[in-house]
């Protein structure tokens, strides 16, 4: 291609921001920038991020967001909220880049589970409502209109649980369904065309969020369902939707949405990577989709990334225990290495290991096929010497697996000293 396609993720902070980050960074054809209104993760995770834009809600709003447009030469956005999904294809007009999303119509019914239901009441799919909690079968269910990560939703069994404090209009009111959960990851073609759907159990939720997962295939009684949604609303790109078992093993629909799911990358390590799909089907190209014939499952936690208060040139490190631990290479710390490289930090390898082993420190980089050009210099420190002797940088961090080590280099030059394990605090994992 003759340039980069530049895509905007805003907001640029929640799990499913991450994953549109991680889908489109490595593409060499897609340059990616966050945005935001409030500050959450996404400053630690794209390379060119912006915060500070007024809320959706702000009359600033359209002429704030349209000079960072211009200002970045943005060909394509990608919401990653429900209601600003809305709002921007509500006002995509008036915008000086396209919206990846889908057409306004189908955007309101999404945000809606009222017309969702409305909309699908006639097929087979769509659970049983009740339109009024007075009319109810116990055990139902209730969840807001609007709303998204089980927010509000909850299962009522009897009418001692009914809530007093909750506004009936806004919520909707359904049969209880107690099998099993899946979410229905899809793709919609520039044409309408559906071109992938791809199921993924639930398997442990954390804050509304699959946590854990399993790729299924693709049943036709899930193929129907996804036909069905895909004829009555018009997508573009990516989109999902939820259903949930009854009593007799049949899926009923639970939402529609068309963002991104953060556990969309579960689709992606199948092979198919739906954000830069739905990327090229906004510039109108064919889709060819076909996924890798493997199971795959996922599995999240909460991960921690850092960013550290301290401006250094210089990084001295150990070997022994430290580069190579446990006879492997530690991976960890040559990702480390080589970020130090890529930003110009110099890398000197202070090392004892010729004490300690017969075979000398250049035989064992060749042993572990790691460059001696990765480091700008190598210095083999002597008996008698101390490895605080060789810093000559104030501007410097000092890893080092040994305490003793550590100890007397931050007593004597009082700069910053790691241990392996904080090799996690000095990874920078913007891209």
């Amino acid at each position: 291609m003759d340039k980069k396609i530049r895509v905007l993720v805003f907001p640029a902070g929640e799990v499913n921001s991450i994953e549109l980050h991680d889908a489109l960074c490595a593409n060499v054809n897609v340059e990616v920038i966050g945005a935001s209104s409030v500050d959450r993760h996404g400053s630690y995770v794209f390379e060119k991020y912006f915060s500070g834009l007024p809320m959706i809600s702000d009359a600033a709003f359209i002429d704030r967001f349209n000079e960072l447009l211009d200002r970045e030469k943005v060909d394509l956005v990608f919401p990653t909220h429900d209601s600003v999904a809305l709002y921007l294809a509500e006002n995509s007009e008036k915008f000086h880049a396209r919206v990846i999303t889908a057409d306004v119509e189908t955007t309101r019914i999404c945000r809606d589970k009222k017309r969702t239901y409305a909309l699908f009441a006639g097929d087979n799919f769509c659970p049983r409502l009740y339109p009024d909690i007075a009319e109810a079968v116990f055990p139902c269910f209730i969840k807001p209109r609007e709303g998204q990560g089980s927010v509000g939703a909850r299962r009522l069994d009897c009418a001692a649980d009914i809530p007093q404090d909750v506004r009936w209009d806004d919520y909707v009111v359904t049969q209880y369904l107690p099998g099993g959960e899946l979410t229905v990851d899809c793709l919609t073609d520039g044409k309408g065309r559906l071109c992938a759907v791809l199921p993924r159990s639930r398997d442990r939720l954390f804050a509304g969020i699959s946590a854990a997962g399993t790729a299924l295939p693709v049943t036709d009684e899930i193929w129907g369902i996804a036909e069905a949604i895909n004829r009555k609303l018009r997508f573009l790109g990516l989109w999902y939707f939820q259903v949930k078992q009854d009593e007799n093993g049949a899926y009923r629909l639970l939402e529609i949405s068309a963002r991104c799911a953060g556990t969309m990358c579960l689709s992606r390590a199948r092979g198919v990577n739906l954000p830069l799909l739905s990327v090229y089907a906004a510039m109108g190209r064919e889709l060819d989709v076909f996924e890798n014939p493997c199971g795959v499952k996922v599995d999240r936690i909460l991960i921690s990334r850092y960013r550290l208060d301290y401006e250094y040139r210089m990084v001295y490190i150990d070997y022994d225990d430290t580069v190579i631990v446990r006879g492997a290479v530690c991976l960890p710390v040559i990702r480390f290495l080589y970020q130090c490289r890529n930003r110009g930090k110099r890398v000197v390898l202070l090392s004892r290991h010729n004490l300690d082993h017969e075979d000398m420190l250049a035989d064992s980089l060749r042993k572990y096929a790691i460059a001696r050009e990765l480091f700008d210099s190598v210095i083999e420190v002597g008996p008698d010497c101390e490895k605080a002797d060789f810093i000559e940088d104030r501007a410097s961090i000092f890893i080092d697996n040994a305490y003793a080590e550590r100890k007397k280099v931050h007593d004597r030059l009082g700069i910053p000293v790691f241990d392996v394990d904080g090799i996690e605090a000095l990874t920078d994992w913007t891209s």
